[in-house]
């Protein structure tokens, strides 16, 4: 039974041997179509009807068989389009730099050429209107020996640099401004050793009103200097600030030392000992002290002992 063909109109479109060979139904290039019109041949192979078997494999690659297929391969046609495009802005770029590179090659030969080793520059005139040439071949520096320079020698630091005082070039770091002060001024005199960072022992002033232990701390800390809160009776306080670090010899030497009377001695009180602070130190040695007592009630008094008498106390400084 046969069918009759469906008419197809196709105005205004073009003739494609697709349309031909491979319509369907469904007006598509479907692939089943075109395997419906091919015939096995007697050798076994199938083969396009009506088609030389070249030609048919060729539109079978040339022509898409699917509208799916038209559209990829009309992506991979822009693809291939932009690839090629952006190789030959690569060449180009390459081919740029390339010839950049050989211009400052030539440039650095040409500057760098020269059989002889002679620099040649054309002649100039100098400020006195004389021609000067710079084309004769350059000799060493040194080479003669009227124009020969040497770096031999030798040095010392002198008789004056010799003789640095190697004690002054460091700086010890005191905590209290005023120990600072005396530090600095007693360097040559200090005791070996010395740590004028010591601990003060100082946790504010422990001692009764106006007894001297209580003058004495009261007009340390007015002065900026050390003291300690539990150095004892007066005739203790000598072998107190000893241990805690503080100097102490028989020798008075800066105003605000205590003074550390033993028991009995100047009239110091023969159970507790005494102490008194140094106000005054004279160019004959002797000293001039303020003090105080249980018996004054807070007020001071000031005695001045000779240079013999000051040898024969003891005297805390910081």
């Amino acid at each position: 039974m046969k069918h009759a063909a469906r008419k197809t109109t196709r105005t205004g479109r073009h003739f494609r041997v697709a349309d031909v060979l491979a319509s369907s139904p469904r007006g598509s290039h479907a692939a089943h179509a075109v395997r419906g019109m091919r015939a096995m041949r007697a050798d076994g192979t199938e083969q396009t009807l009506g088609l030389d078997p070249a030609l048919a494999a060729k539109l079978e690659e040339v022509a898409p068989l699917t509208r799916r297929a038209i559209r990829e391969s009309a992506r991979a046609a822009r693809r291939k389009s932009r690839f090629m495009a952006s190789g030959s802005m690569v060449a180009l770029a390459g081919a740029a730099a390339a010839a950049l590179s050989l211009s400052n090659m030539n440039a650095t030969t040409s500057l760098a050429s020269s059989e002889t080793g002679t620099t040649t520059v054309q002649t100039t005139k100098s400020a006195t209107g004389s021609s000067v040439s710079r084309s004769q071949e350059r000799t060493s520096l040194g080479s003669s020996a009227s124009d020969s320079t040497t770096s031999s020698g030798n040095w010392s630091l002198g008789a004056s640099n010799s003789e640095l005082d190697v004690a002054q070039m460091s700086q010890t770091t005191v905590s209290n401004p005023a120990v600072a002060v005396l530090y600095e001024a007693d360097k040559s005199i200090l005791p070996s050793g010395f740590d004028p960072n010591h601990d003060s022992g100082d946790s504010g002033n422990q001692y009764s009103f106006s007894q001297c232990t209580w003058w004495a701390y009261v007009r340390r800390h007015q002065l900026g200097l050390p003291v300690g809160s539990h150095l004892g009776d007066g005739a203790q306080w000598a072998a107190s600030a000893k241990k805690l670090g503080y100097w102490v010899d028989s020798t008075p030497r800066h105003v605000g030392d205590v003074i550390v009377f033993q028991r009995g001695q100047f009239g110091s009180s023969v159970v507790y000992g005494h102490v008194a602070i140094v106000e005054q130190i004279n160019a004959d040695g002797s000293i001039v002290t303020s003090e105080c007592g249980a018996s004054l009630n807070g007020k001071t008094v000031s005695r001045t002992f000779s240079a013999d008498q000051a040898s024969q106390l003891q005297f805390i400084h910081y």
